[in-house]
């Protein structure tokens, strides 16, 4: 006789979902990088915006 056995173990089920455990707070220097970067995107849409404006013809009879 052996003297120990494995205990079968089911999978987890695939309809549970993954967020249901509660997340970890982010640290202070993930939310610095993620301001940072938020401000820098917003910057280069204003300036690509910018260029567009200046590209385009204006359009006007006179």
């Amino acid at each position: 006789m052996p003297a120990f056995s494995f205990e079968k173990i089911s999978p987890p089920l695939r309809g549970a979902p993954a967020a249901a455990a509660p997340r970890k707070p982010r640290g202070l220097i993930s939310q610095m990088i993620d301001r940072v970067a938020e401000r820098r995107a917003r910057r280069a849409l204003q300036d690509e915006r910018a260029k567009r404006r200046d590209e385009t013809p204006e359009q006007g009879g006179g």
